[in-house]
């Protein structure tokens, strides 16, 4: 029995209850959408309900490209260790060993966790699996095997450098006039620099600069304080969970979850405008050029 976070990779979803079902759900995600803040924190949650305070029987890379990382060595240096935190920094999940290191995954673009028993199959797109004592398996699935897991030893990070938490309390428009002073980039792409803001990401970063009526074209430098309040305040919006439910594309009324992301050519629910797509740093940014741009 199994169940999977998976918001793209298959039908199977979790539903909050890691002791042991196979539920089936729609997809509802686009295939393109990343795992950002909200949908990472919660996979970080049902891993802290899975396998926090156990300890790890067999942890292995099953594709080549994890296994650059998680080589049979720091494998065999985690196997017998014991799981005693799970946190979450940006989008990175953090499993801390007793040993004093650190397991650090990252779901990149499609990872996701699917949480069952070692008597299970593995899903096709398993690309690295935790065995836990108690016969839980973690499996990382991930379609395109972009997913890390990296052994971090006591004393070492490889986290790249990381900006404030987006949903850290202490957030505000003077830490985002510090930060962003000198970046002359538009302030979509800027939002969407780990070492600006940590976890807001493609999805997220277009949504609150809807919320706050700015413009995604603007040079992140050049916005005023009133504005970055503005956008201080959508941020929390957005990633509040009374207003967005990770890994569901509409709300329990039906109606869409985004107000501007995937909806080019769609109407805007604020001022009747027609929604645009364009691209940024590679990415593609909604907007509506009626309210947003005014």
């Amino acid at each position: 029995m199994c169940e999977c976070l998976s918001r793209k990779l298959n039908p199977r979803r979790f539903t909050g209850n890691v002791a042991g079902r196979r539920d089936r759900l729609p997809n509802d995600l686009p295939d393109s959408t990343v795992p950002e803040l909200p949908e990472v924190e919660a996979a970080a949650r049902a891993l802290t309900r899975a396998a926090l305070g156990k300890t790890i029987a067999a942890v292995r890379a099953i594709h080549p490209a994890l296994k650059r990382k998680l080589t049979p060595a720091n494998s065999r240096r985690a196997k017998g260790k014991r799981i005693r935190s799970i946190d979450r920094r940006g989008k990175h999940q953090l499993l801390g060993l007793d040993s004093g290191d650190t397991l650090v995954v990252h779901f990149r673009m499609n990872g996701d966790w699917e949480i069952g028993t070692t008597n299970d199959q593995l899903d096709r797109f398993a690309r690295a699996v935790i065995d836990l004592d108690d016969g839980t398996r973690i499996s990382l699935v991930d379609r395109r095997a972009l997913s890390s897991i990296t052994l971090d030893k006591e004393g070492s990070s490889s986290l790249p450098k990381l900006g404030k938490e987006a949903s850290d309390p202490t957030l505000d428009a003077d830490y985002f006039v510090k930060v962003l002073a000198r970046r002359k980039i538009p302030i979509k792409p800027a939002l969407m620099d780990q070492s600006v803001l940590a976890g807001l990401g493609n999805i997220y970063a277009a949504e609150a600069l809807w919320e706050g009526e700015l413009d995604p074209k603007s040079p992140a430098s050049q916005l005023s304080k009133e504005k970055l309040e503005r956008l201080v305040a959508a941020i929390r919006l957005v990633l509040s969970p009374r207003r967005r439910r990770p890994g569901r594309y509409t709300d329990t009324r039906g109606r869409d979850r985004f107000a501007v992301y995937d909806r080019e050519g769609e109407i805007c629910r604020r001022c009747g405008g027609t929604i645009q797509r364009i691209v940024q740093a590679g990415r593609s940014t909604y907007f509506c050029p009626k309210c947003q741009l005014g």
